[in-house]
């Protein structure tokens, strides 16, 4: 079965969107397929560029029991062509707007970042800025929507700059594997020499909770294949019964959360393998906004 079979029915959205703009009375259309209505709150939220896919579940819901070895050599598919990781997800209403009015899941995240107004709530300005933001950092569609990938983008070239502001990385003469579920991200230290950049993760949503905490890694797997739920997981290091470092096919910064793995991208994964070694410890902290 090809990997296009298997990443399933394309997500396309619809046409209008919520506009933001201003001067004229909110309720009055802005132009051909621009709107000024607010989106239904009980809109699911939905890649903002026709034609994007949907996350293919690359995470094993296992929580407490570690890994079966397969059994023989299963084929895990390559990655095919380059992921565009900076596709927003935002409600239907929204998609097409110029500028939305819509609130973004991570609103007060993003305003914290970008130095704006810290209120939770879309303002022209905001949207301005936000945009602004998009345009330069690639983000697509660039409408203003304050959601998970402005947020993830927003969050990594932040710790770039400041990467651990609390100190909560602990500081060891050995290897320290330090994953921030507030922020969703991660980085490898030994001593003062971080020898992992910090990338964007994916951590486990509401339910299947990332386990915080030391662990460490007790089993690598490079083309593992769950035999328990038939899900690829290349490049797996397992540190907590079925929780894993792992890559996955598509984005990183989707609405929902892992079932409890930490997701990486298929080129972080892999780079990830060549840093950590089994018997390397893991420290974990935070919880995942929204879970």
């Amino acid at each position: 079965m090809s990997l296009s079979v298997l990443l399933g029915v394309l997500l396309v959205p619809a046409s209008g969107g919520g506009a933001l703009a201003d001067g004229p009375d909110p309720g009055e259309a802005r132009g051909p397929g621009v709107l000024a209505d607010a989106p239904d709150p009980g809109d699911a939220l939905v890649p903002g560029v026709a034609g994007d896919e949907p996350e293919y579940p690359m995470d094993t819901p296992d929580q407490v029991l570690p890994p079966l070895q397969p059994e023989g050599e299963v084929p895990v598919p390559r990655p095919g062509e380059e992921v565009d990781e900076w596709i927003e997800h935002m409600p239907r209403s929204a998609v097409g707007a110029a500028c939305t009015a819509a609130t973004g899941t991570r609103q007060r995240q993003v305003e914290r970042l970008l130095g704006l107004k810290v209120d939770g709530k879309q303002s022209a300005a905001d949207c301005r800025a936000v945009r602004a933001f998009q345009v330069k950092q690639k983000i697509k569609p660039a409408n203003g929507y304050a959601g998970p990938v402005t947020w993830a983008r927003a969050e990594l070239l932040a710790a770039r700059k400041s990467l651990d502001p609390k100190r909560r990385c602990p500081v060891r003469k050995y290897a320290v594997a330090c994953v921030d579920l507030d922020r969703q991200l991660m980085w490898v230290r030994k001593d003062k020499k971080v020898t992992f950049a910090v990338v964007n993760i994916r951590s486990g949503r509401a339910g299947y909770a990332t386990r915080t905490g030391w662990h460490s890694v007790y089993w690598r797997h490079k083309d593992h294949w769950s035999s328990i739920y038939n899900t690829p997981m290349p490049y797996s290091q397992f540190f907590s019964g079925g929780q894993a470092f792992h890559a996955v096919y598509g984005q990183l910064a989707t609405p929902t959360g892992s079932r409890g793995c930490v997701n990486l991208s298929h080129a972080h994964a892999r780079k990830l393998w060549d840093v950590l070694r089994k018997g390397d410890r893991v420290y974990i902290w935070g919880k995942r906004p929204g879970s």
